[in-house]
C-alpha cells in the first residue's frame, strides 16, 4: 500500500514536466509552421492555423480577418518572422499559454528598411484534435528611453 502511495507521488512530480516539454514541442511546431507560412507570404497558410474565431491581437487592435491583415502587412513590405518560443503552460486537457519573442524584417515601399522585435503571447486550443492559435497578441519592443 505504501509503494503505491510512493509511485503516486512520484508520477505527479515527474509527469507535469514531460507533458510539459511536449506541449512546448507542439507550441515550436505550430510556431514554426507560421514563420514558414509567413515567410512564403502566405496568408491563407497563416490563417489555417487559428482555431474557428480566432483572433490576432496587434498595436492596431484586435485582428478578426487575419489573412486580410497579413496581405496588408506583407503589401507594405513585410517579408520575414522568426520567433522562439519560451515559455508554455497547460491550462486544461486541449488549452494551453505561450510566451516568446518575434522579429520581423523587410522593405518598405520606399525602400526603407523594416526591423521590428517584441513579444507573443498565445492562446492554444486543441479544435478536432489538432492544436490551433486561439488567440495571439504580438506587443512590439518599446524603444530604449533617451538620455
Amino acid at each position: 500500500m505504501r509503494m503505491s502511495y510512493a509511485f503516486v507521488l512520484i508520477a505527479a512530480f515527474v509527469t507535469p514536466a514531460a507533458a510539459d516539454e511536449n506541449l512546448k514541442q507542439v507550441v515550436e511546431k505550430l510556431a514554426s509552421a507560421y514563420a514558414d507560412n509567413f515567410n512564403k507570404q502566405n496568408a491563407a497558410g497563416v490563417t489555417a492555423l487559428y482555431a474557428n474565431g480566432g483572433v490576432l491581437v496587434t498595436n492596431m487592435g484586435p485582428q478578426a480577418d487575419i489573412a486580410k491583415y497579413l496581405e496588408g502587412a506583407f503589401k507594405a513590405g513585410i517579408d520575414h518572422n522568426e520567433s522562439t518560443v519560451d515559455q508554455v503552460q497547460p491550462l486544461g486537457a486541449d488549452t494551453l499559454i505561450s510566451t516568446g519573442e518575434y522579429h520581423i524584417t523587410g522593405k518598405s515601399t520606399s525602400g526603407a528598411p523594416i526591423d521590428v522585435k517584441g513579444f507573443w503571447t498565445a492562446v492554444d486550443v486543441r479544435e478536432g484534435g489538432v492544436w490551433k492559435i486561439r488567440m495571439l497578441s504580438a506587443i512590439p519592443k518599446a524603444a530604449p528611453p533617451k538620455d
